[in-house]
């Protein structure tokens, strides 16, 4: 593991700065990635109401009701 560590530094020294910049936002990215408390299913029920009604757009969609579910979820 050490020396697949000093390989990447090496190539990482040898970067122009604007590859550094570049590789520094992707990094940065992966590790802020949000992590959800909200059980998958949940969010696949959001997800499910918000396409039906999407496909059908004369239905009342209940989007509000479920985020307040979430929120008091996640609170």
């Amino acid at each position: 593991m050490d020396s697949s560590i000093e390989i990447l530094k090496r190539k990482i020294e040898s970067f122009t700065p604007e590859l550094a910049e570049a590789f520094i936002r992707i990094v940065d990215n992966l590790d802020t990635t949000p992590k959800s408390n909200v059980p998958q299913f949940q969010l696949d029920e959001v997800f499910n109401r918000i396409q039906f009604h999407s496909e059908n757009n004369k239905t009342k969609l209940d989007f509000f009701e479920s985020i307040s579910e979430l929120e008091k979820i996640c609170a």
